[in-house]
């Protein structure tokens, strides 16, 4: 949605901004701008119900009605737990200014969750073998689930709460990726690009060829996953830990239908009716700060596991984030079965 819908010069008069308070419909707010630009109010429908009532013309100017006090988020500026009240108090709708007190971009959180402060890089490169014959002539990132592939799946819910930029590493029928991204940038607010690999780098080495993170924050996830996590807890979890890294943790639950017996050289010390074992298994979504991508090497293959072990050995702190919600690994024709009927009933 172009933010600039909401916006009317102060000195507009009150039957235009009622045309465009129509059109918004549900989102029916506008933000009153000076002949610089500079926000100086807003506007509802009641704003103008309440100047009308107290003497107001319909052709007077809509700064005579406007509230002069609106709330608003500074660009560059936003914390979590700022936005997290303004949308707890059920603003729904707030101006992001910049320096100059100029609109920049609108939040709706009706159709974004968050603005978080991290890049994306979505690591795109494989060749999906455990899937053929689906991906010999297609990568397994734009295989469709449901009426959407997994890529855009995975791109609109990162968009959704407003990441900075989201950047796709890939390698295998890599054009394939790069015309899809080209062709439908107009359906996301978050700029995306895209880096090829020349050789294969393995699950998190080809990061360090992406050049556009700007952010202290990165978050780096496979491409062939579709969950429902929430990154704003996510995030929210990472920072509030002081952690260096953290890795989403998905629990596997384990029953056993049959009485556990604890031996020692042939006798019994004690037993367990029917235990219950929780493990958890690494969920390929990593956070972490933008400092470690200097302990991946360039040009080498290089895992996730690779790094997690050598952010322990630099004595840094991985922290684990267990995920209770959605999340599917589409591996085999299995997964990509169950993908099918799974999303007719997912709010991704």
């Amino acid at each position: 949605m172009d933010y600039r819908k909401h916006i009317i010069l102060e000195n507009e008069p009150l039957n235009k901004a009622l045309i465009m308070l129509d059109e918004l419909a549900v989102d029916a707010i506008l933000f009153t701008i000076n002949d610089l630009g500079k926000l100086t109010g807003s506007l509802t429908d009641g704003d103008v119900r309440r100047g009308l009532m107290n003497g107001a013309k319909i052709d007077s100017s809509v700064d005579l009605v406007s509230f002069k006090t609106p709330k608003y988020l500074e660009e560059n500026q936003i914390e979590i737990t700022q936005l997290i009240a303004l949308r707890e108090g059920d603003f729904n709708i707030i101006p992001i200014i910049n320096s100059d007190k100029v609109i920049v971009d609108v939040i709706n959180f009706r159709k974004r969750k968050s603005i978080l402060p991290i890049d994306v890089v979505i690591m795109a490169g494989g060749k999906g073998m455990r899937l053929r014959p689906l991906t010999e002539r297609l990568p397994k990132p734009l295989l469709k689930v449901g009426d959407k592939s997994i890529l855009e799946h995975n791109l609109n819910r990162f968009d959704s709460f407003g990441v900075k930029s989201i950047n796709i590493t890939t390698n295998y029928l890599s054009h394939k990726i790069e015309e899809y991204i080209s062709e439908n940038t107009s359906k996301f607010r978050t700029k995306i690009g895209t880096v090829k690999e020349d050789q294969f780098l393995g699950t998190i080495g080809a990061v360090k060829l992406v050049k556009a993170l700007s952010q202290e924050y990165i978050l780096v996830s496979n491409s062939d996953l579709l969950t429902d996590v929430n990154y704003e807890d996510f995030f929210i979890d990472f920072i509030n830990s002081d952690a260096d890294m953290s890795v989403l943790s998905i629990p596997y639950h384990v029953d056993i239908p049959y009485a556990i017996m604890d031996i020692e050289n042939d006798f019994l010390k004690s037993f367990h009716e029917k235990p219950k074992y929780t493990y958890f298994s690494n969920g390929g979504i990593y956070l972490l700060k933008k400092e470690l991508l200097n302990l991946i090497p360039l040009n080498e293959v290089y895992s996730a596991t690779d790094l997690m072990n050598a952010v322990i050995l630099k004595n840094k702190k991985i922290k684990t984030f267990a995920h209770n919600g959605y999340w599917l690994d589409i591996g085999q024709h299995e997964d990509y079965k169950k993908a099918q009927h799974d999303v007719k009933t997912l709010k991704l």
